[in-house]
């Protein structure tokens, strides 16, 4: 596998799609029963806030469909993951509980949504945005469908900027990279710097989400222009 240079000029394995996959391919069987509980609280939280909004959502990175369940009836979801393996969990998850709010479901890749511009009132995207190759492309794609009014959605993990809880997260980054996971490349401020050049979008709330207050909920919103002139 390739390797790329940090800028503190540390090197970092590069995360390709298809190590994505095949991270979540393998994971697919245990999915639920390893992070269901760890992240029950962060999920809760992003469908509550989800709900508040309704409409038409997109959940990118859906899996399993463990949030499935979650939604309010009158909230119609669409969802994508980029392992068939998960989706077909999530396909026998629908049919078993009858979720009818349920639109689709299909493999896609988050950094090229195949949807128009402004399709959804929300972008939902639960610890997707540290696991794609190129966070700030997917990024992108999640404001481009998001509706003018709506709001993109994210339960990430905000890794530090210094110290020694970013020492351990840069050793720890080439073990979990093969499981579909990166431990320190994603202090605030990447996401801020992405946000300041991002056309529309403004940040409408961050807050801390368990475990350990390492996770953080964060909803942008993108601007209504028509409505703001």
């Amino acid at each position: 596998m390739a390797k790329i240079m940090n800028l503190d000029g540390t090197q970092q394995l590069d995360l390709t799609r298809g190590t994505v996959e095949q991270a979540y391919d393998r994971w697919a069987p245990v999915y639920d029963l390893v992070f269901g509980g760890v992240f029950a609280k962060g999920r809760q939280a992003a469908i509550a806030a989800t709900n508040k909004i309704g409409g038409r959502v997109l959940e990118v990175g859906v899996g399993t469909g463990i949030s499935l369940p979650l939604y309010a009836p009158n909230v119609r979801i669409f969802g994508t993951d980029i392992s068939e393996t998960m989706l077909d969990k999530a396909r026998r998850r629908v049919k078993e509980q009858k979720l009818k709010n349920v639109e689709g479901l299909a493999v896609m890749d988050a950094e090229k949504l195949e949807f128009p511009d402004n399709s959804f009132d929300v972008v939902m995207a639960q610890y997707v945005v540290t696991a794609v190759p190129n966070p700030e492309k997917a990024l992108d794609e999640f404001a481009r469908v998001l509706r003018p009014g709506g709001e993109l959605i994210i339960l990430t993990r905000v890794s530090a900027d210094a110290g020694m809880r970013r020492f351990i997260e840069q050793k720890l980054q080439p073990v979990v990279r093969p499981l579909g996971f990166r431990t320190a490349e994603f202090a605030w401020s990447r996401y801020a710097k992405w946000l300041s050049g991002a056309n529309g979008i403004e940040l409408a709330e961050r807050r801390l989400i368990p475990p350990l207050g390492h996770f953080s909920l964060v909803r942008f919103r993108k601007v209504d222009v028509a409505k703001a002139a």
